[in-house]
């Protein structure tokens, strides 16, 4: 039984599994984007997640402890450079996840996961649909003031022939 067992093991050694994740996030700081299985994906969110949180507080502490677990001096400066100031008005939820279906190969499901801030078509796409609703809001407003206007001339026409 896996009693209060948490994670996935991912087929791995623990030491095998911590250099994984290492790897992968920082690829991930450095890239803003990777694509790699749905399990990894998933366990990859829960070990990046805290790390961005300290690179927002941003102390000489929180730091050291960031550089205990990325190795690569650059991506750390970039992170707590750029990625921290970009993702620092946000309260938590710094990566997305998002399936792509099966891999060819193996049939192993595919997953790319992601800085929420630095998707660019992403936000793109959302700023247009956001613009897109409010133009349909303010026609659909524009066209029920219309319809009203039209009801109480019908009403007045219709007095005037009594």
């Amino acid at each position: 039984m896996r009693h209060n067992v948490k994670g996935r093991k991912l087929k791995r050694t623990a030491s095998h599994k911590t250099a994984l994740l290492r790897n992968l996030a920082t690829s991930l700081i450095k890239h803003k984007r990777i694509r790699t299985t749905v399990a990894k994906a998933k366990e990859l969110r829960l070990f990046v997640e805290p790390i961005l949180a300290k690179a927002v507080i941003g102390d000489l502490h929180h730091q050291k402890q960031v550089m205990e677990v990325i190795k690569d001096k650059a991506v750390v400066k970039e992170l707590f450079s750029d990625v921290a100031s970009t993702i620092g008005e946000r309260k938590g939820g710094y990566t997305r996840v998002v399936k792509l279906g099966r891999r060819l190969g193996d049939g192993a499901e595919v997953a790319i996961i992601e800085l929420v801030d630095y998707n660019e078509a992403s936000n793109q796409k959302a700023s247009e649909n956001k613009e897109k609703k409010e133009a349909k809001a303010e026609a659909k407003k524009a066209k029920a003031e219309s319809a009203v206007e039209d009801a109480k001339v019908v009403e007045e026409t219709s007095k005037a022939k009594k």
